[in-house]
């Protein structure tokens, strides 16, 4: 089975040597594995270090988007372009590591169906404050929705591509994690979670979990669009 795997970047051009260095390491000799990088319409040198560090690597493919209008944008346009039998997603900010999608392989490899399994990783060695936040949304996801949800942004999320024919109308911001994966649980798909160490950021700052102001920003879309959701999916 050939893996696709979707990495949207805004503004991590300090990130991507690592990023690229790390992805070279890990996947150069796998022919089953393409990798996506999507310039999510940065503002810094993200285009130019793409351009250069690119210039000889032929599993790598690097697409632009002028503008940026949200992470699960970034995402989407990815996938327009995705060839894989599975197909996954990560971030760009080096904070879980891009090996990680092979873990999450493995269950796929191993299905009898690998058309209904869903994969995510589930975070460990984060601050205690972002646990509380990561509780707290879950609880409220689970409850509204009426199914078991958990640490719900965690990465890879990893699907077959299949599993798109069932998406109307997916969200183009931070909520797209959401609903892939109560969309997941609502199609009875086998879902697996596997643990992914979350390490600090080398550079950079995150683009939503700033301070209280950003979270609350955060909280309050994330609650409008589930109840959006809820409305709609069912």
């Amino acid at each position: 089975m050939k893996l696709s795997i979707i990495i949207p970047c805004y503004n991590e051009s300090k990130n991507l040597p690592l990023l690229l260095s790390r992805c070279e390491e890990v996947f150069k000799s796998n022919n089953n594995v393409e990798i996506i990088i999507v310039d999510n319409g940065s503002t810094d040198e993200t285009s130019s270090v793409l351009e250069n560090l690119l210039l000889n690597v032929d599993f790598i493919l690097s697409i632009k988007v002028e503008k940026n209008n949200g992470y699960g944008f970034g995402i989407l346009s990815g996938l327009k372009v995705a060839t894989g039998d599975v197909i996954s997603w990560t971030h760009a900010d080096m904070q879980t590591d891009i090996a990680d999608v092979l873990k999450g392989m493995k269950f796929f490899i191993s299905a009898s169906v690998p058309e209904k399994v869903f994969v995510k990783g589930r975070r460990s060695g984060r601050p205690i404050a972002d646990e509380f936040f990561t509780v707290g949304m879950s609880i409220f996801e689970s409850i509204l929705l009426r199914k078991m949800m958990w640490d719900i942004n965690a990465q890879p999320t990893m699907f077959h591509r299949d599993f798109i024919h069932k998406w109307t109308s997916p969200p183009n911001d931070f909520s797209l994690d959401l609903y892939a994966y109560y969309l997941a649980k609502k199609s009875d798909l086998a879902i697996y979670r596997f643990p992914v160490v979350f390490a600090k950021r080398p550079y950079g700052v995150s683009n939503w979990n700033i301070n209280f102001s950003s979270k609350y920003k955060f909280i309050k879309r994330t609650f409008l669009y589930s109840f959006n959701l809820r409305k709609r999916l069912n």
